[in-house]
């Protein structure tokens, strides 16, 4: 009885390292694939789906990635250079993007706090009032 409990156990062990490093391999890719969408259409001068692609990279979130931090990176770029070529509605989407795509990955960790704080005060600059109805 021993051994077969033993073996039962093993073989959970094994299925369940499996299946984790099987989820995590697939989540690298969806994350390289949407970061390389996200290079492609910055290099096509389409900044709405650059933004597309680099805040589903953050949203694949996984601890490590060097893509989460060169997505938030990309996506700041974005932002203020719409910014400064006065394109103010379009560098919200960038900054909303990705504050957004940070807030989605919280769990048991925060990760972009940094990255939060600086759109949100960005947004707060940006964002015109809106009046109250009359």
């Amino acid at each position: 009885m021993l051994e077969k409990t033993k073996i039962i156990i093993v073989n959970a062990l094994f299925i369940a390292v499996i299946s984790i490093f099987l989820f995590a391999t697939a989540t690298q890719f969806r994350q390289w694939t949407q970061y390389k969408r996200g290079e492609s259409a910055l290099a096509a001068r389409d900044q709405i789906n650059a933004i597309a692609g680099f805040e589903s990279a953050i949203h694949m979130y996984t601890p490590f990635s060097p893509l989460v931090e060169r997505s938030a990176k990309r996506l700041w770029i974005i932002g203020r250079d719409l910014e400064l070529r006065g394109e103010t509605e379009k560098a919200l989407i960038a900054y909303r993007a990705l504050r957004s795509a940070f807030y989605s990955t919280h769990g048991l960790t925060h990760p972009g706090m940094l990255w939060i704080a600086q759109c949100d005060e960005k947004i707060n600059l940006l964002a015109k009032p809106v009046q109250p109805a009359r």
